[in-house]
């Protein structure tokens, strides 16, 4: 089974505002960077769209260690979201899940992998987190650029 890593990152010009997301792949000796952005959304979604467009990427089942900031989309993942399965999509509260069209897509597409997830501390050095986050407020330019 292939090993790929995948750091992730999302960023907001406003929480709601203009949007960005980004992630860096490697297998192997392979590297590659995408990114990209939303006009109207918060913060949270983009963080959940990086991971989700990085494994759209993925061809075949893989290892794949994601390397996220958002300590959000990691507990998400490793802890609330059989619960939110299991309630209907629906919080602890017995309130809808935010964002459940994301998650819903993200466990999908986590269902083709091996997952493990590891959460890293923002702007504190981690190469791979600081091109993501690099990446992510590109696609914010860009969309912005767009706009213009």
């Amino acid at each position: 089974m292939k090993e790929v890593l995948i750091w992730t990152d999302g960023a907001c010009k406003g929480n709601p505002g203009a949007g960005g997301w980004g992630a860096l792949l490697k297998y192997g000796r392979h590297t590659k960077e995408i990114y990209g952005g939303e006009p109207e959304t918060t913060n949270n979604r983009m963080e959940i769209m990086a991971v989700i467009q990085a494994l759209q990427l993925l061809k075949e089942p893989c290892l794949v260690h994601i390397y996220t900031d958002s300590q959000y989309v990691q507990k998400a993942m490793t802890e609330w979201l059989p619960g939110w399965k299991a309630k209907g999509w629906r919080n602890a509260s017995k309130k809808p899940v935010k964002n459940a069209d994301l998650w819903q897509q993200l466990d999908a597409l986590c269902q083709q992998h091996q997952l493990q997830w590891h959460w890293v501390r923002g702007h504190a050095g981690d190469h791979g987190n600081e091109r993501a986050d690099a990446l992510a407020n590109l696609g914010v330019e860009q969309l912005q650029q767009q706009v213009q």
